[in-house]
């Protein structure tokens, strides 16, 4: 996947902060995961420094790449874009309760376990 052409324009300084917003996106969930760069390079055929050139925003993600980086990460590719909380419903968590929840989810189901008995003391301790 390392093929991919260099012959675009240089980035526009809206590109620029799109893909720098991307990147800490990127790597807020592969932390979220517990993985390592390498370990997600590994994973989408790409070399390390390509992973932490995409974390920083010096390199935009391909789109074709995309649904594949989500799916290694536990994620969607709208999330990644940042197009999935761009309007909260009018029920349910607000979306940083929902990230926290996403985040949550993508941990071992031991470490969840933990953080959930860790909650439920907490709330009943509030309810008091």
């Amino acid at each position: 996947m390392e093929h991919l052409s260099t012959e675009f324009a240089p980035m526009t300084q809206d590109e620029k902060s799109f893909f720098k917003a991307m990147g800490a996106r990127i790597a807020e969930a592969r932390k979220g995961s517990s993985i390592t760069q390498t370990q997600l390079a590994e994973a989408m055929s790409v070399s390390q420094q390509t992973v932490a050139s995409w974390e920083v925003g010096r390199r935009g993600v391909p789109v074709s790449v995309l649904p594949a980086l989500a799916r290694a990460l536990g994620t969607t590719a709208e999330d990644l874009i940042g197009e999935s909380s761009r309007a909260p419903a009018k029920r349910g968590p607000t979306p940083k309760l929902q990230q926290q929840v996403e985040r949550l989810a993508r941990l071992p189901k031991a470490k969840q376990r933990v953080v959930i008995e860790m909650l439920e003391g907490l709330l009943s301790q509030a309810a008091r």
